[in-house]
């Protein structure tokens, strides 16, 4: 289920954090959460209980050799390359960090406690998430912490990572570049250098929802009307009822809990009754969503947002209608190739994707920096993508079945609009994918002239051992 629409990256205005030397790992200064079991736990146990050693200090703030041993662990776990002997890029990553916390507590930059807890949340419903952990309970044993420990010790990790992040949009945000500082760019670099770009389409699609037989949604409801009598009896909890019954991957395995979110990021029928509950010991009544049917427990209000958890449950799809809705589209399909009427007016009126019907049918590629009806093959629905590889342009395929982003199965039609085979990039064709080339480099220009111009102002001292690493920065050897 995708409720919260909201996206979170480490990306950054084209300057990502592993570009400047700062993977994630350079945030962690307490123990860090190890999740495979190729790390030796004891070493990581060695790393925390070593007597330490201040190895640098940059201005007022030390680095600890603890900090370093650990960061490496850490990488070496999440299978992590360093651009050089990882004892000397590791202090270097924690310094530089460190210059950024600096600025930011300079020009006053602030994370909020509201996105510091919902980012915190992300981050812990995404390790219970993979393949290795799968529970709540699972983490807390692999980790020996609770939650609400694992909570406290990301805390300050999370509001460092977005503080140097708003820092660096500070700096970065206002870059601009202009079509001839483009064209001289590329003028300027060998042939062999700029870059290929992949094979893209331009993909319109019509759908049609295969209805829901009455039996089934009664189904749903009695079944959910069970689950409320037994919490509301303390039979169980409605935790575990999630856990076992709920078809929300996201939250199941936390117990159907969502984290701390606001009105406007959650589907509006599951927040008009959700933001009404006031008594958590309360189930509410049953909901019905774009993405299935609820029930909803709250757990906690925190300002203009909430914390509930939710036990969804999905409709099962007859083979009948599923049929029958194909058959609607074949119908459609053998009438836009007669010509009675274009697949474009044909979304308009026929069409139940609410993301497309009022633009043509066509699919929008959205990212966190750009729109566009231009998608690289895997950037596509995976259905979506099998049928388009063997259409030519202006063809209209036969009906097939797919899950839609709501995790509703539909079917649907497509027309291949356009494609553009892989080649190297040119001004005329790829513009818009060389000038954001450009500004990346321009940002991760002036990233760089920051650092050494603020290494050149600041108290650097480090062990000599350190004294003939190649770093990234110069001037840190004073």
């Amino acid at each position: 289920m995708k409720i919260n629409k909201c996206k979170t990256g480490a990306l950054l205005i084209g300057v990502t954090l592993v570009a400047m030397g700062l993977h994630a790992g350079a945030f962690r200064a307490s123990a860090p959460l190890v999740l495979t079991d190729s790390v030796d736990t004891n070493q990581v146990d060695k790393a925390n209980n070593v007597v330490d050693e201040v190895i640098w200090v940059v201005g007022d703030e030390p680095i600890l050799k603890s900090e370093v041993e650990i960061m490496k662990l850490q990488g070496e776990a999440e299978g992590m390359k360093w651009d050089g002997d990882p004892e000397c890029v590791l202090p270097e990553q924690i310094a530089v960090q460190k210059l950024f916390l600096h600025q930011a507590a300079l020009d006053s930059v602030e994370v909020t406690e509201s996105e510091i807890a919902q980012g915190v949340d992300q981050q812990i419903n995404y390790w219970i998430s993979l393949p290795q952990i799968g529970s709540k309970e699972k983490l807390e044993e692999f980790q020996h912490k609770s939650i609400a420990q694992l909570r406290q010790d990301l805390h300050d990790d999370y509001k460092n990572r977005q503080l140097v992040q708003k820092m660096q949009e500070k700096l970065v945000g206002d870059v601009k570049v202009s079509p001839s500082e483009v064209r001289e760019y590329f003028k300027k670099l060998p042939v062999d250098s700029i870059p290929m770009i992949p094979t893209t389409v331009e993909v319109e699609i019509l759908t049609q929802t295969p209805k829901v037989e009455t039996e089934e949604v009664n189904r749903i409801k009695n079944q959910l009307r069970d689950y409320t009598d037994r919490v509301t009896k303390g039979e169980t909890s409605f935790a575990t009822l999630a856990r076992l019954y709920s078809e929300d991957p996201g939250s199941s395995r936390q117990g159907g809990e969502l984290g701390y979110m606001g009105r406007g990021v959650l589907d509006p029928a599951f927040a008009a009754v959700a933001f009404n509950l006031t008594d958590p010991k309360k189930v509410s009544k049953i909901v019905e969503s774009e993405f299935g049917y609820h029930i909803i427990q709250l757990i906690d209000r925190r300002g203009d947002k909430i914390n509930c958890r939710h036990i969804l449950l999905k409709p099962r799809v007859s083979m009948a209608s599923i049929d029958a809705a194909k058959e609607r589209l074949d119908s459609i399909g053998r009438d836009i190739r007669k010509e009675k009427f274009t697949f474009e007016d044909a979304t308009a009126y026929l069409s139940d994707d609410k993301d497309t019907k009022n633009n043509h049918g066509l699919m929008v590629n959205s990212s966190d920096n750009s729109r566009t009806s231009r998608f690289k093959m895997k950037d596509l629905p995976t259905e979506v993508a099998r049928v388009v590889d063997t259409m030519k342009v202006g063809e209209i395929s036969a009906p097939f079945q797919m899950v839609n982003n709501r995790g509703k199965v539909v079917c649907a039609i497509v027309k291949l609009k356009s494609r553009t085979d892989e080649h190297r990039a040119t001004i005329t064709e790829d513009f818009q994918t060389m000038r954001d080339i450009v500004i990346a480099h321009r940002r991760q220009e002036i990233i760089h002239e920051w650092v050494v111009s603020k290494i050149k102002n600041t108290y650097v001292r480090m062990n000599p051992r350190y004294k003939d690493c190649k770093f990234k920065y110069e001037g840190w050897i004073k």
